[in-house]
Formats: structure tokens, C-alpha cells, sequence
């Protein structure tokens, strides 16, 4: 293995390890379980479910890598806050969203290179991107597996 496979390698089991995690933390759950909050005031376990998922859904356009599965989530779980909606996606349906989004995301991640992963990602320009090539798919990975590693914490206090 190259230097550069390995380093993609070790990102994308990163990658696996975070969000198998946080996939071991709230499938037992039940749906009351994750109405509880992470703190008083604070988002519901439910609530991190489905923000995980949209901006994990997200990923596919800003990677290049296909259409996404549940835009319909965005409203919901990124642009209002918790208990805007009176919960319209139920909790099974959302676990299963989830667990859909990881698998085919990782999939799609399996099959890039390391030279395809230091391309830039979407919401860059190329002007953007010839002064800081950082701005790269990578770059993304690692951002998103500390944001999921963050919420995954959040969630272990729970139980």
C-alpha cells in the first residue's frame, strides 16, 4: 500500500469507526429514549439523528458523487431547530434513513482514489481552490467524521 492509500485509509476507517458508533448508541434506543434531550434545553437524540443524516445526505452533491437520498430532511434537521415540527419523520424511519445514507456514502467513498480524494469538492471555486488546495474532498471527510464524532459523544452521555 502506498503512502497516500494509506492515508486514505486510515481517514475512511476513521470514518467507519465514528459513524458505526453512533449507529451502536442509538439503535437500541426506543422512540422515548430519543426524545430525551442531550441537556436540559438542549437537542433530542432524535433531533442529532436527523441532522446527522441530512448533513451526511449532503455529502453526495458536495463530493460529486450522486443525487441524494433525503433532501426533505433538510428543513427539519438543518435549517429550524429542534421541535419546530412536531416530529414528522418517525423514529424508525429516520434510524433507517441513517443506516441508508452511511451505507451507500461509504460506498461511494470506497471507490475513490487518493488522488480523486485531494480533488476539490463542490462548494469550492476553482479559483478558491488553486490558492488552497486543503479545500479538498479530504478535507470534508475529516471535518464531517469530527462533527459526527462530536454528536456520537453527546449521544453516549445518554444512555
Amino acid at each position: 500500500m502506498t503512502t497516500e492509500e494509506m492515508l486514505v485509509y486510515t481517514a475512511l476507517n476513521a470514518w467507519k469507526l465514528v459513524t458505526d458508533r453512533f449507529d451502536s448508541v442509538i439503535a437500541p434506543l426506543s422512540e422515548a429514549q430519543l426524545q430525551k434531550q442531550v441537556a436540559p434545553g438542549k437537542n433530542r437524540l432524535l433531533y442529532l439523528v436527523g441532522h446527522l443524516t441530512a448533513v451526511h445526505d449532503r455529502l453526495f452533491p458536495l463530493l460529486g458523487l450522486g443525487d441524494r437520498l433525503h433532501p426533505e430532511l433538510d428543513e427539519i434537521y438543518i435549517t429550524s431547530p429542534d421541535r419546530a415540527f412536531s416530529d414528522p419523520v418517525p423514529a424508525a424511519a429516520l434510524k433507517q434513513a441513517w443506516s441508508d445514507v452511511n451505507g451507500k456514502i461509504t460506498a461511494a467513498f470506497e471507490k475513490l482514489t487518493p488522488a480523486q480524494w485531494l480533488e476539490k469538492h463542490t462548494a469550492v471555486s476553482d479559483e478558491d481552490f488553486a490558492k488552497d488546495p486543503t479545500r479538498n474532498r479530504l478535507a470534508v471527510l475529516i471535518s464531517r467524521t469530527h462533527h459526527v464524532a462530536f454528536h456520537t459523544g453527546q449521544a453516549a452521555l445518554m444512555k
